[in-house]
């Protein structure tokens, strides 16, 4: 394709993107439907110059403020992640000259907001939880892309099998850092063509939720429920964690997504799954079975800001108000999961947020709220899991917590109680 044609295209993703209506994912593969004829380099240079300017929003706005004709092209010739030469040839010598002056700017003498690209009200509690040096070193992360995790499923591999196999493909790969079963690959390969895909050998998901799935204890022939089970990825995890035994229910309020449960499902051998979509947190089908659980995972639904490395669209979707609003959801639901455990059984309480509101506010009072449930230390339960290093996962007060600058996993919370006996 001509690169005037390229940045025509970019330009037009680009105005779709910023409209801030849905999420940026679900417009570029939309996009994508719609112009067929792209070649994967095209689609890789007109995705990631989208989210490159999400990521930075506010610098490319304020560069842009100099520049001639639509705030978009702008936008796009600022943040551009193609080759280069399709930017040399694309643009006229205006831009060009342009370019090179915006180029010459001292970024860190610019204000802080042009520099950390987040909402005040992210930034401030950022700041708060972490202090200047790590706050600074966390929004390094956001600028830039996540590595992608693998699970091995335990049921048909071993993981130092599936590092051979990756590493023989010409795919540098390395275990991932605490995570028992989770691989660590750089770059995007095209792992849907691999055997070891195919044949559910591996899963793509992130340490971070590996974790979250491993601090339940699931063990074989319980009862198990993943309560928010979306797509199904801790589903799987804690069904493999149950070597294919028991009963293990994924419950959910999209259909769709547990429509995309289903071929995971099938690759993964797993018998012992049975999803089902509810209504609400207090549907009829879960009410009966109330008492009679062993483990349950609420990976509630959140604000996502722990994920913005993959979706860094959120922190322009998300507001205060919108916190509010997932957290009497939150509260909802784990209020209705912790029904559903028998005495001595696990709830854990999970989120991809880095909100204190979403986790430590959520988890402090369903704690005071419910003397029958007991807290306890996720270091002491993950280590019993095959977790390493787990002491660095864990505050003082025994919740997980994971940092993306730290720990190069996704930004998550967790927190488990055992019902009293």
């Amino acid at each position: 394709m001509h690169p005037n044609a390229l940045l025509d295209l970019s330009t037009q993703l680009v105005r779709e993107v910023l409209k801030l209506d849905a999420p940026a994912d679900s417009i570029v593969s939309y996009f994508f439907r719609q112009h067929k004829a792209l070649g994967q380099r095209e689609r890789h240079a007109l995705a990631e110059t989208a989210y490159a300017v999400l990521r930075q929003r506010l610098l490319w706005a304020h560069l842009a403020q100099s520049g001639h004709g639509p705030m978009e092209r702008r936008l796009v010739l600022l943040a551009w992640q193609g080759q280069p030469h399709v930017l040399k040839n694309g643009i006229t010598t205006d831009e060009g000259q342009w370019l090179e002056r915006t180029a010459t700017i001292d970024r860190s003498t610019l204000q802080d907001k042009l520099r950390h690209n987040l909402p005040d009200w992210i930034s401030n509690s950022l700041r708060q939880q972490l202090g200047e040096e790590e706050f600074w070193k966390l929004v390094e992360t956001f600028s830039a892309g996540a590595p992608l995790d693998l699970r091995v499923n335990p049921i048909k591999a071993k993981r130092e099998a599936v590092l051979e196999a990756l590493v023989a493909a010409g795919i540098p790969a390395v275990p991932t850092p605490f995570a028992p079963t989770g691989i660590r690959i750089e770059g995007k390969p095209a792992l849907q063509k691999m055997a070891l895909y195919t044949e559910g050998h591996v899963e793509v998901q992130d340490e971070g939720s590996q974790l979250l799935a491993l601090l339940t204890g699931a063990k074989r022939g319980e009862m198990v429920v993943d309560f928010c089970a979306g797509a199904g990825g801790k589903t799987l995890a804690l069904g493999a964690m149950m070597r294919n035994t028991g009963r293990l229910y994924a419950f959910d309020v999209s259909g769709h997504r547990l429509e995309n449960l289903k071929p995971r499902l099938a690759r993964s051998g797993l018998s012992n799954v049975y999803s089902t979509q509810i209504a609400h947190e207090n549907d009829e089908r879960i009410k009966r079975l109330r008492g009679k659980i062993d483990r349950v995972l609420v990976d509630a639904p959140c604000s996502g800001l722990g994920t913005l490395r993959r979706n860094p669209d959120l922190k322009w979707r998300q507001s205060p108000k919108a916190i509010e609003q997932l957290q009497a959801k939150q509260t909802a639901i784990l209020n209705s999961a912790a029904r559903l455990l028998k005495p001595g059984g696990r709830l854990v309480y999970a989120t991809c947020s880095l909100m204190p509101a979403e986790n430590e506010v959520i988890a402090n009072a369903f704690t005071a709220e419910h003397p029958d449930f007991v807290l306890l230390d996720a270091r002491e339960k993950l280590e019993q899991a095959g977790v390493t290093q787990a002491e660095s996962l864990v505050t003082e007060a025994g919740h997980l917590r994971l940092w993306p600058h730290r720990h190069a996993t996704d930004g998550f919370y967790a927190v488990a109680w055992e019902k009293k006996a």
